[in-house]
């Protein structure tokens, strides 16, 4: 893992212009990240991603419907293999991705720095940060069911535990106003439990988030479980939400507004919606540590499921 006091001036560099650099520079093609494949949206629809500065920066994919039904239906292909996995082995493949983040962290800082329009220094620490966040997440791998999990006091001749189980798949809509942070903030806590997931990325700020999806394919991370699609939320959040195969959803990137429409649809098939504190999502600060990785995030998205059993004589 490189040093990060190393750190090269590719991030100032990757997203310059042909003219910057006396050469044309090859233009990335953007696609959703589905099943461990980069497909292109059924719909072939794009739309116009730009800088903070109103600077052209790609064409992302305009994700449909039909890419939402089958992100949901690689998650749940997935989802068993997954949450079967030990616990330790999950945060092992879960670290392993914070390794390939750091390799790749010069990228990132320069999609952050474009896409958020800040300074250098800022957009790095917004990285540091992620990367950070996404090692505490795994090391909470094989603890989480310790933390949640007891043994209960029965008066009679049985034991009775209570142990945290994975809810399944889980939609995630990344929050829009942090590309990179927030979406590992949201992310992370999913996935460490044993869950597949379905993350709609920052509509105007998909690119770090597409490029994580570039992180994960080249991880231990099983094809499926993470899947990432970017696109117009007023046209993906409702058909996420309203999915019968979803069992849970992360309503952070909601806007208020929005809100209690969507958590009306996600009632048809009882789904647990995660939001955040009063709405404030776009004012969160995803640097505090103490309020933005907690291990209750995790539990968020775990059913605790009671166990009777005799007790041997």
């Amino acid at each position: 893992m490189a040093p990060r006091s190393g750190r090269s001036r590719a991030a100032a560099g990757a997203l310059a212009s042909p003219e910057a650099t006396g050469r044309i520079a090859v233009r990335k093609t953007y696609k959703l990240y589905i099943g461990g494949a980069f497909p292109r949206s059924e719909s072939g629809r794009s739309y116009l991603v730009t800088g903070a500065d109103g600077t052209p920066l790609a064409n992302a994919v305009r994700g449909s419907r039909k890419d939402v039904r089958d992100a949901v239906r690689g998650a749940r292909a997935a989802f068993p293999g997954w949450d079967s996995k030990a616990a330790m082995n999950r945060g092992q493949i879960l670290y392993r991705v914070a390794e390939l983040l750091e390799g790749r962290r010069d990228q990132f800082e320069a999609e952050v720095a474009a896409a958020e329009g800040i300074a250098g220094e800022a957009a790095r620490q917004q990285v540091d940060r992620a990367i950070d966040r996404w090692v505490w997440y795994a090391g909470w791998a094989d603890k989480i069911s310790q933390v949640l999990g007891t043994v209960n006091p029965v008066a009679a001749s049985y034991f009775d535990f209570t142990i945290p189980e994975a809810t399944g798949v889980v939609g995630v809509v990344a929050p829009e106003s942090s590309s990179l942070l927030g979406l590992v903030s949201r992310l992370a806590p999913v996935v460490v439990g044993g869950n597949s997931a379905v993350v709609l990325a920052s509509e105007t700020r998909p690119l770090p988030a597409v490029t994580l999806g570039e992180v994960l394919a080249t991880s231990d991370v099983p094809g499926g479980v993470i899947n990432i699609l970017t696109g117009y939320r007023r046209e993906l959040v409702p058909v996420l939400a309203g999915h019968m195969d979803v069992n849970a959803l992360d309503a952070w990137g909601v806007p208020a507004q929005d809100l209690a429409a969507v958590q009306e649809t996600a009632m048809e098939n009882v789904k647990r919606v995660a939001r955040s504190p009063r709405g404030l999502a776009d004012r969160f600060d995803w640097l505090d540590d103490r309020a933005a990785q907690r291990p209750e995030w995790i539990a968020a998205f775990m059913e605790m499921k009671t166990v009777w059993h005799p007790i041997g004589v």
